[in-house]
């Protein structure tokens, strides 16, 4: 898998966390600062850690994260704490520490309020941003390409096939009704109306059971291999997208209780893909 630099801020401006993090530390690579950030109570808390305090002059870096942010525009986000530190061992609690003892925890700390675009200028961004690539489509190996191109074909022509069957057993049909019923027709007695044809059934591709089932088979392979945090965002847009095809299937398919168990296992897969994502980021 292959995520390009437009999917990296087209996510970071809808407001993916794990997104703005890969962009900032690109931002701070050469100055040798590595962040990390998390959302609390609708705040985006921003850590900034380097080897040094030398690293870190509160002013320069403070308005290097604002001209970042305020670049990208994360929808949903306003505003920004930003805490500086020497880089420390402890990681995972890391704002749950500086709450606690935020004098002996930080260097220092200063709250951002990012200034919003003009909601014209937004909605210009975002008509001109690429769109999101298709998981379940072109992030399949070429390898497995000729094996599902030939599986669509086959359920088409079988589709096909079945409706071409029960409209000929229709007309046979109709035509039956019609000449048995032409001795009544005599008689004053109304001519029976013939049965229509029944629909032909949906193929696998329209099928969003069998799709949600593909993609998450997809992902499932995929996600063996994934190494980076471009990766992980991908695999979590793909789990994504397996639920809310989960969620199409109606109430009156035999498959619905499957369908709303697999909505949550998907959700969490979705979840665990974003940590993962967040996890790497958080690496020096």
């Amino acid at each position: 898998m292959h995520s390009t630099i437009d999917d990296i801020d087209f996510q970071a401006r809808q407001g993916s966390v794990a997104a703005i993090i890969q962009l900032l530390n690109e931002h701070f690579a050469q100055a040798g600062i590595r962040t990390r950030a998390v959302q609390d109570n609708g705040v985006l808390q921003l850590l900034v850690e380097a080897p040094t305090a030398e690293q870190l002059p509160q002013a320069t870096v403070v308005e290097q994260v604002r001209e970042v942010l305020e670049a990208i525009s994360p929808r949903g986000i306003a505003k920004v704490n930003i805490n500086g530190r020497i880089v420390q061992e402890q990681q995972l609690l890391w704002l749950e520490e500086i709450k606690r003892d935020p004098e002996n925890s930080l260097l220092w700390s200063e709250p951002v309020t990012l200034r919003q675009p003009n909601p014209v200028v937004r909605f210009w961004q975002d008509l001109r941003a690429p769109r999101q690539r298709n998981p379940y489509l072109e992030d399949v190996p070429s390898k497995k390409v000729s094996r599902n191109r030939t599986a669509f074909w086959r359920g088409l022509v079988g589709g096909a096939s079945l409706a071409l069957l029960l409209l000929m057993v229709g007309w046979a049909t109709k035509d039956w009704l019609r000449a048995s019923l032409a001795p009544l027709g005599r008689t004053n007695h109304p001519a029976a109306v013939p049965t229509p044809a029944p629909t032909p059934p949906l193929t696998p591709t329209q099928d969003p059971f069998v799709l949600a089932v593909r993609i998450a088979q997809q992902a499932v392979e995929d996600g063996q291999s994934a190494t980076t945090a471009a990766e992980w965002l991908d695999l979590a847009v793909r789990w994504q997208r397996a639920s809310d095809l989960m969620a199409e299937v109606p109430t009156t398919d035999e498959r619905y209780p499957i369908a709303q168990d697999r909505i949550a296992t998907y959700a969490n897969n979705r979840a665990r893909a974003i940590q993962e994502a967040e996890k790497i980021q958080a690496q020096p």
